[in-house]
């Protein structure tokens, strides 16, 4: 079985069907990018895989756990949130909080769900004084944080902005801004990590910088999934590929495949339509 295992994704939007029966396995440290042109899909199935869009039907796996199917589409918001940990999501634009500093950006949400990891560890402390619980409470509290702060700094050097720790969105370039945004979402440790378009808000010039991070994330057998439209970079780091058009998955198979022996006349035309760079 599949690490991620999608099974008839659909989607619709009003009347508009947007997905028409996705089916994609992904192993663990796979990396997967969905090309294709605007409107063909690829972001809405990134989104309902990280559950911003519920999918209307079908079922997907995450190491044989369901993760969603018919029975699952109604659940609790704190249930999906639960789910949406298992993936890490990287958007085109950033969406850092510009009223952080970087360090605050990475820490913010570990810390905020620091916050249930004490509720769980207080409940599990029977049997003891008052005053023993709150020293072993306020010690598992300065350790996780300890934790979070030393993840951050690793993560900081991993990215190259060591430097920038105490700067704010502001201060930074669009490169420097999308690898902080990829180190926040690494900060929480997600099973699979997602890319949208990460490049498309960058100069040429920065593109680079962030293409070599998620190359280094390669190294590390990171699974992940990205919509891209980079050619080059997308035929240099994937195992697989994905051509998506009009909500199917039109080709898929191993970059060398699907760039260089096309089989379906919209992929054919697509590649002739695309700008090719060699990502690096």
């Amino acid at each position: 079985m599949a690490y991620l295992d999608i099974k008839n994704f659909t989607k619709s939007f009003d009347k508009t069907e947007v997905l028409k029966g996705i089916d994609l396995s992904v192993e663990k440290g796979e990396v997967v990018s969905i090309i294709g042109s605007s409107g063909s899909g690829k972001t809405t199935l990134l989104r309902c895989i990280n559950f911003l869009e519920m999918a209307d039907g079908g079922e997907m796996l995450l190491d044989g756990e369901v993760l969603f199917n018919e029975q699952t589409k109604n659940e609790k918001d704190e249930v999906l949130r639960k789910k949406r940990l298992n993936f890490g999501l990287v958007f085109q634009s950033f969406n850092l909080f510009p009223q952080y500093s970087v360090y605050k950006n990475i820490t913010l949400a570990p810390t905020v769900l620091l916050k249930d990891k004490i509720k769980k560890y207080k409940k599990s402390l029977n049997g003891i004084s008052f005053k023993e619980k709150r020293e072993k409470v306020k010690l598992f509290k300065e350790t996780e944080l300890k934790l979070i702060d030393e993840k951050c700094l690793a993560l900081l050097e991993t990215i190259g902005l060591t430097e920038k720790k105490d700067a704010y969105p502001c201060e930074l370039s669009g490169g420097q801004c999308q690898r902080v945004a990829i180190a926040r979402a690494l900060a929480l440790e997600p099973k699979i990590l997602c890319f949208d378009e990460p490049t498309s808000a960058l100069d040429p010039e920065l593109t680079g910088e962030v293409l070599k991070v998620i190359k280094e994330l390669k190294n590390k057998d990171r699974t992940m999934i990205i919509v891209t439209h980079e050619m080059g970079f997308a035929k240099n780091v994937s195992d697989k590929i994905v051509f998506m058009a009009d909500g199917v998955i039109e080709e898929i198979g191993s970059p060398k495949k699907v760039l260089e022996n096309p089989k379906s006349e919209k992929l054919k035309h697509f590649l002739q339509s695309v700008t090719n760079k060699d990502g690096e």
